[in-house]
């Protein structure tokens, strides 16, 4: 059975052709285009599993691709990994902010790519969180079946699975520091290639997206994160 189909979006050839040959090679089905005006019109015509999306792309930039894809009904829901360069962290969390699932910084080893790929597709594959009671601490109410975070009784519904995943870890267990390795891997998974830095990344898109409640998850200076009990 033919694997999950892949949108390409670089425009870099070189890169554009280096993605597609490593992920044709590992079954999936590929497509890559080399434009933001491109992809949208691609999105349309068929739509993919997931998105490898570089950031710096002329004409409409990967943000803005980013941002019409997630505020429409119909694509809001296709998993994105951003495409970026080095010295590009405001860009990554703004990417965060609005709804994109990973990020990959450039230069980058296909089988990180594909090992990232993998990720995202079997996180949106595999059941709702086992535990069924919500959590409730301070103004924040978690419930993990419906994949819905309340703050002060307004839904967050713009979570991606990967903060969803990172704020049910820490307050699932308040007050209890979490080495950044052991964020990675209650996040992702074992054998999940990240750095420390990434998870520095996603605090602080969700510390944002939780407004006056972001000032619970915080740094334990040296070790890691903790969610304030």
């Amino acid at each position: 059975m033919a694997k999950e189909k892949i949108l390409v979006v670089e425009d870099d050839d070189d890169i554009l052709q280096l993605l597609k040959y490593n992920l044709a090679k590992d079954g999936y089905r590929v497509t890559g285009v080399d434009s933001g005006e491109e992809a949208l019109k691609a999105v349309k015509l068929s739509t993919p599993d997931l998105i490898l999306l570089d950031l710096m792309l002329p004409g409409v930039d990967g943000l803005e691709v980013c941002r019409e894809l997630k505020r429409d009904g119909r694509t809001g829901k296709i998993p994105i990994i951003m495409l970026t360069a080095k010295g590009e962290e405001a860009d990554i969390v703004t990417g965060l902010e609005l709804g994109a699932d990973d990020y990959i910084t450039k230069p980058f080893s296909p089988r990180v790519v594909l090992a990232r790929v993998r990720t995202v597709l079997r996180r949106r594959q595999t059941e709702p969180l086992a535990a069924e009671e919500p959590i409730k601490i301070h103004e924040i109410v978690i419930h993990p079946g419906h994949h819905e975070v309340l703050v002060e009784d307004r839904p967050l519904v713009d979570l991606t699975v990967t903060e969803f995943r990172l704020l049910y870890m820490l307050a699932s267990r308040p007050g209890w520091v979490f080495s950044r390795a052991q964020i990675v891997k209650g996040v992702h998974g074992d054998d999940y290639p990240a750095s420390d830095r990434s998870v520095d990344v996603q605090i602080v898109s969700l510390r944002k997206k939780l407004g006056s409640c972001g000032k619970y998850l915080e740094t334990v200076r040296g070790i890691g994160y903790r969610f304030k009990g």
